[in-house]
């Protein structure tokens, strides 16, 4: 089993920058892969973004990219998402998620593709 534990949320303005951190503990080394997927009110939970542990290989939502950065600290198991630029259309609860289901059908991109999930932050951007 693995534990996921999100920090980081808040409410920020139109422009800022604000850090999540996911800090994982338990079977982390059955981990292949982590991800930060959100969820806005009244919409279905969307991909933000994600890293394969092995290789370090990231890849991002179009709506977050060039303004979003995903990286992982191994030496402290914690996975981080910087987030600047902010919009108000990022505003919704931001969760961490992992995967120690390499052979998954499911594409990295796909919430599915997870069987660990952390109880989620809230971000809002006011404007």
């Amino acid at each position: 089993q693995v534990q996921l534990v999100e920090s980081g949320g808040g409410l920020v303005q139109v422009g800022g920058s604000l850090r999540l951190s996911c800090v994982a503990s338990g079977r982390t080394s059955s981990l292949d892969t982590m991800a930060w997927f959100r969820q806005a009110p009244g919409k279905e939970r969307e991909f933000v973004a994600r890293i394969k542990l092995s290789e370090e290989t990231t890849l991002y939502a179009d709506a977050v990219k060039g303004r979003f950065t995903i990286s992982r600290d191994n030496a402290k198991n914690t996975l981080y998402l910087q987030m600047s630029s902010l919009k108000a259309e990022d505003t919704a609860i931001y969760s961490c998620a992992a995967s120690s289901l390499s052979t998954s059908a499911f594409t990295t991109y796909e919430s599915q593709r997870y069987n660990y999930w952390g109880q989620g932050t809230q971000v809002t951007v006011s404007s």
